[in-house]
């Protein structure tokens, strides 16, 4: 495994920076929306990112994790009238991600988004996402998917995979599904989100099988759906990486859990990642370890800073493994 990172570009130093920093594999997406890209646009996207000693590794599908209202397939999730036009799109984006020599692609089955409440402060007065579902309006009204309930979602999530797999696998493109961030109690906003428990991925991993179908595994989301996220989360490592269904890793610390939590950095949260790295070395997990989401910090660059800090850290934490002094 190797440190990676999905931030986007702003320019062309934002590459240099990466590979300055040691990074050389990265999740970076092409100009323009996902659902304009032809086999062109990947590769000389791809050739670009290698100019500057990168490996493209991953793409973004065009479903995004943005609310549905705001999705350039909307009809996937929907199930509305333009859905296979739109499936076909996607199968022939997979077809065009593996012809231009990018082995994966990350997706999001969402259609709530990531609800969120107020910022909180951190260390030393860093401000982080957190979700406190008593500060949430409960009975917030449905969006344009309406009352959709646990049945319904799942065959429309079965319709899309039954069609996308096949391609995925005969291409050998890794499609990486993120779960939903962060677990909602059923009919939130109208919704019963299924992938926001384990229950639920794990299921979702289970349909339609092949190696070529699994998780962006993101840490922090999958400890927003557990009781108690330090204890929880090595066993569930072990259950989906151990059936080689870990893509790509999340890797995001939280304090708190189910339904009230903050987000971290991660050496400051409630699990503890150098014990998950450990394990996912233990399942042989073979791809990139990045940071998703970083807290807000104060500087000419704070983001840029952030997310620096974090790169070093998982850096460390996978050099030490190599030479098994963690």
């Amino acid at each position: 495994m190797y440190v990676g990172t999905q931030v986007a570009v702003r320019d062309d130093d934002d590459f240099r920076v990466f590979a300055q920093l040691g990074l050389k594999h990265i999740c970076a997406d092409p100009p323009g929306p996902p659902a304009s890209w032809t086999l062109d646009d990947l590769e000389r996207h791809r050739d670009k990112v290698e100019s500057f000693g990168l490996i493209l590794d991953m793409v973004q599908l065009p479903l995004p994790s943005r609310p549905i209202e705001n999705a350039s397939y909307p009809d996937i999730l929907l199930a509305g009238p333009k859905r296979d036009r739109q499936i076909d799109a996607v199968c022939r984006l997979i077809e065009g991600i593996a012809a231009a020599g990018i082995p994966a692609a990350k997706y999001n089955l969402n259609l709530i988004g990531i609800p969120r409440t107020p910022m909180e402060p951190g260390r030393g007065g860093s401000m982080n996402e957190a979700f406190r579902w008593e500060k949430v309006d409960q009975a917030a009204a449905p969006g344009l998917a309406g009352g959709l309930c646990e049945d319904e979602n799942w065959e429309r999530i079965d319709y899309f995979l039954k069609r996308v797999v096949p391609v995925a696998e005969t291409n050998r493109v890794r499609l990486a599904c993120h779960p939903h961030d962060p677990y909602t109690p059923p009919g939130y906003r109208g919704v019963t989100r299924v992938l926001g428990t384990v229950d639920g991925l794990k299921k979702f991993v289970t349909m339609h099988e092949s190696p070529y179908h699994g998780l962006n595994f993101c840490q922090g989301s999958i400890g927003e759906m557990l009781e108690n996220p330090r204890e929880e989360i090595d066993d569930i490592i072990r259950w989906f990486g151990t059936r080689g269904k870990i893509f790509n890793v999340h890797f995001r610390n939280i304090r708190g859990g189910k339904l009230s939590f903050m987000e971290t950095f991660p050496d400051e949260g409630d699990m503890d990642m150098v014990r998950s790295a450990r394990v996912y070395k233990e399942v042989g997990y073979k791809y990139m370890l990045m940071p998703d989401h970083v807290p807000t910090i104060s500087g000419k660059d704070p983001s840029g800073v952030a997310f620096a800090f974090c790169y070093g850290y998982i850096t460390a934490l996978i050099e030490a493994l190599e030479t098994a002094s963690v």
